[in-house]
């Protein structure tokens, strides 16, 4: 072979790095690895290799290179994730086609599918977040493009509808879950009938449960609120060839720092966002439709919505949730499965079942329901159900008997007035004969809980009130001793608990009586008579600052000779000293500690 023909051969087959510096082209002969990344060239956007967390999962994405937080807005092989990535590039192939391509292996993973016949291609990421595929001599010509292939986001200049003479229907499909960029359930099309307008479709049906109203030639007449969005100018184009709705973004409107994003969210609604230079993450400005129990069959089967709880998604009595897994990723599809299967089907062979229904008060039941005109009462409708095994539940109100089968989707609870069912419909679910018996146990359980709880609360609650009460009362019947402004008049009633410490727990007993004990105290009447004061007053002055006990005072002002200053002065001093110095002598001899030490009444009344 000759020399140059060698070379030439050799240079072919070496592929040079794309992204040596930042760029935002792969021309043919290069690739880009998984570690290198598009730069678009305004330096939003980026496109490269990603894999979603939790995962071994790699995709070809764009993404907003600007965002701190990774979001993705365009995924190539979003059905087909590539689960090793040794070996593996993006590159233009011999067909002019870029392909995710395993090297080691020569085996492709993805393709742009065109129908191109010539490798002169160029595949570039242009500043409005498109990857486009284009001949090297004619730049301007788009032989492939993502915007004709979107996932979730709909980019400012994209097209969003059906392209007529190709059959190619531009519409954006959800996420499955949040870590998994897989086709999901809900998808945003241009409605395909003659009406103008926007539609949100589950993709196991064909019945918008979300339309945006017919274009007026500005707007859609049920998003009113596109009038004031002055940063977004909108266009909806009807012709013969093609059918689609496109915006753009009006530059002296926009702050050149904020960002948006309009996506199907893997909750089924239609999403905008903003994000603002400086903040971490986006902040959602709008939802279609506002409340999420309006998107179709959004909690999955035997679920029921509640758009006044968080999460909004809740089993029905009787089932369980059938992978929490997905359920934790807000993927919700699969939604609960029956706890106990019912009787009709563990018992094919027998006619009769033990099958049981549940009543579901306040609930707005799903239109699709068939109506059983042979059923005339609420009697004959349950009879009916349970005569076919894939009846799963029945409802009978004014309308007649209507009946669900197999999986019961769109149940979503309506607050109750009252005891009063006014606002909803009562859904009587079918369970086995178990599930109803375990849930009546529960709901038993449940009241005598409650009832239990309540009564031990009153109970408690009295309590307390009553041994406030007692504590009051003993606080008014306790005795207190007086201050000196005080007047000691009348009857002190002492308390149990003064008495107690008063005579030292009823241990200092001084003598029986008639009236009982007497103690101490992509007790000294006769001192009372002679002072005129009451012995429970207060202290008396000892002649400094220390306060002393009366009987003590008494003693000695005795010791001291003063006898006068023990006199009650109501007596003007007519009295004989020496009688109530014999008494005073008499009434200490009479308080002595010790009752041996005590005289008798008779020694008394001999002194």
């Amino acid at each position: 072979m000759p020399p140059f023909l060698i070379v030439f051969t050799l240079l072919s087959c070496i592929h040079t790095p794309a992204n040596s510096a930042a760029t935002d082209t792969i021309l043919a002969g290069q690739s880009l690895a998984v570690n290198d990344k598009l730069i678009s060239g305004n330096g939003r956007y980026a496109l490269g290799f990603f894999q979603t967390e939790g995962t071994t999962n790699w995709y070809l994405g764009i993404w907003f290179n600007a965002v701190p937080k990774f979001t993705p807005a365009w995924v190539g092989n979003r059905d087909n994730p590539v689960k090793n990535t040794t070996s593996v590039e993006l590159t233009i192939s011999h067909d002019g086609n870029l392909v995710i391509l395993n090297r080691s292996t020569m085996s492709i993973i993805w393709s742009t599918q065109a129908n191109i016949s010539r490798n002169s291609t160029t595949a570039r990421l242009l500043s409005t977040g498109n990857l486009v595929l284009t001949d090297s001599s004619n730049l301007s010509e788009f032989l492939w493009q993502s915007f004709d292939h979107p996932t979730d986001t709909f980019f400012p200049g994209a097209k969003h509808g059906w392209d007529k003479a190709t059959g190619l229907n531009r519409r954006f499909v959800s996420w499955k879950s949040l870590t998994d960029p897989a086709t999901g359930v809900y998808y945003y099309e241009v409605d395909p009938a003659a009406v103008d307008q926007i539609v949100l479709v589950a993709l196991n049906s064909s019945i918008p449960y979300w339309s945006s109203g017919a274009w007026n030639g500005k707007y859609f007449s049920g998003i009113p609120e596109m009038a004031a969005r002055h940063s977004i100018s909108a266009k909806f184009v009807h012709s013969d060839k093609e059918k689609y709705w496109t915006y753009k973004l009006v530059p002296q409107y926009m702050d050149p720092n904020m960002l948006t994003r309009h996506v199907i969210d893997i909750s089924g609604q239609m999403k905008t966002f903003i994000w603002m230079k400086g903040t971490p993450d986006w902040v959602m400005i709008n939802a279609q439709p506002r409340d999420q129990c309006d998107v179709d069959a959004i909690c999955g089967p035997f679920t029921i919505c509640n758009d006044n709880n968080f999460p909004q998604c809740n089993c029905m009595e009787g089932f369980t949730i059938t992978s929490p897994k997905d359920w934790d990723l807000e993927d919700r599809a699969g939604g609960c499965s029956r706890k106990t299967k019912l009787d009709c089907i563990s018992n094919r062979g027998t006619t009769h079942t033990t099958d049981k229904f549940y009543s579901m008060p306040c609930v707005k039941l799903p239109k699709d329901a068939p109506e059983v005109d042979a059923a005339a009462s609420a009697s004959e409708c349950a009879q009916v159900c349970l005569n076919n095994c894939s009846c799963t539940a029945y409802s009978f109100g004014d309308n007649g008997c209507s009946m669900w089968h197999n999986k019961l989707l769109n149940i979503r609870a309506l607050p109750c007035s009252g005891t009063a069912n006014s606002n909803g419909e009562t859904l009587y679910l079918r369970l086995s004969a178990k599930d109803v018996q375990s849930l009546k146990n529960n709901r038993r359980g449940i009241v005598i809980g409650i009832v239990t709880g309540t009564g031990v609360f009153v109970l408690g609650l009295f309590a307390l009130i009553l041994l406030i009460m007692i504590q009051r009362n003993k606080k008014k019947n306790s005795g207190q001793i007086l201050s000196d402004s005080q007047v000691c008049t009348g009857i002190i009633a002492f308390g149990y608990n003064d008495l107690q410490r008063a005579t030292n727990k009823f241990t200092d007993k001084l003598g029986v009586g008639g009236f009982g004990s007497v103690f101490k105290g992509y007790g000294m009447v006769l001192l009372e008579i002679i002072s005129g004061r009451r012995n429970s007053c207060a202290s008396c002055p000892s002649g400094g600052n220390v306060d002393v006990y009366f009987p003590v005072y008494a003693s000695h002002k005795l010791l001291k000779g003063d006898i006068k200053g023990l006199v009650d002065h109501k007596l003007d001093g007519d009295i004989k000293l020496d009688e109530v110095e014999l008494a005073c002598k008499v009434a200490c001899w009479c308080i002595q500690d010790d009752e041996l030490d005590r005289p008798t009444m008779g020694q008394c009344v001999g002194s």
